[in-house]
């Protein structure tokens, strides 16, 4: 092994320690954004949750997108991890995000839904205890078709695979391909992140899942130019298949009469009959309803 080589091993030893606060068994725990601004920190990541993999005899998926798939092979095989016997065995099984995320015309969150739900189940069919897997999600960046619904995937995931089956998956983001306004929304769409040393953005506005119950949890302050992440929010919240949903305003500083109507009208196109319950709504969002009670209908507020 060379002194490069050997010092990013001993790197990799380091991140698998702060990442083993990453290894708990909620669903919570187990969908995680990673961060990471050059190639020694992707390759630390990508050991870290590789050996934690193999040592529990769990499947590892790897979805490339800006990383040339051999490169991840090779960058295993030269920390002493036989990826070789694994692929031969299918224990890991390296593709494209061409191949997963964007195997149809568009990006479509539904369909990936099902098609995780098909790889665990592939996977303990195969003798594994479970499957985990690294999505490289630098696609969202560019102008792919259905991108704009990657944020909605990133919120629905949670309750929908996650809460159901036994997956860990890692986000990998590269700050050095998506822009920071857009990786920190899609960051603080996951209730677990990875330890990273680089400059982050908190965005203006954010929504994530709950932790205790299916729902969403709106932050910051939601006007005009946020209309595409309400936009988001609204679509998750349609698209649940939970009878019962909560959304979580109490960290919510303005949300103009726009997006409330956003998401009223999800609310109403919702399947379930029971309505949302909206919890630690700001005073605000009391008036806007109270001014205008035709919003109310779909939501059950709790009172200040």
């Amino acid at each position: 092994m060379g002194r490069r080589a050997q010092l990013q091993d001993e790197e990799g030893e380091r991140a698998h320690e702060k990442d083993s606060s990453l290894e708990g068994g909620t669903a919570a725990d187990r969908h995680v954004a990673v961060e990471y601004s050059s190639d020694d920190e992707w390759a630390c990541h990508l050991l870290a949750f590789v050996r934690a993999g193999f040592a529990r005899d769990e499947q590892v998926r790897y979805f490339a997108d800006s990383t040339d798939p051999g490169r991840v092979i090779r960058t295993l095989m030269e920390h002493d991890v036989d990826a070789a016997s694994a692929v031969r065995r299918g224990q890991l099984m390296v593709t494209t995000a061409d191949e997963t995320y964007l195997a149809g015309a568009r990006f479509d969150p539904d369909a990936m839904m099902g098609v995780w739900h098909e790889s665990v189940d592939a996977a303990v069919a195969q003798g594994f205890n479970g499957l985990r897997a690294i999505g490289e999600m630098s696609w969202g960046g560019r102008g792919i078709k259905g991108a704009e619904r990657l944020l909605e995937y990133e919120l629905r995931i949670h309750h929908e695979v996650f809460e159901q089956a036994p997956l860990r998956a890692w986000c990998f983001y590269d700050r050095r391909l998506l822009p920071r306004t857009t990786l920190g929304v899609l960051r603080e769409a996951h209730l677990a992140k990875a330890a990273v040393a680089g400059p982050g953005e908190t965005p203006v506005f954010s929504v994530a899942p709950l932790a205790a119950r299916p729902g969403f949890r709106l932050a910051g302050s939601a006007g005009h130019e946020c209309r595409q992440i309400v936009a988001s929010a609204a679509a998750a919240l349609s698209a649940s298949p939970a009878e019962s949903l909560t959304l979580d305003l109490s960290a919510l500083d303005h949300l103009d009469i726009a997006a409330l109507a956003d998401i009223v009208s999800a609310a109403r196109r919702r399947p379930a009959a029971a309505p949302v319950r909206l919890l630690g709504a700001p005073a605000a969002v009391h008036r806007m309803l109270q001014l205008f009670p035709e919003l109310r209908a779909g939501l059950e507020v709790a009172e200040l």
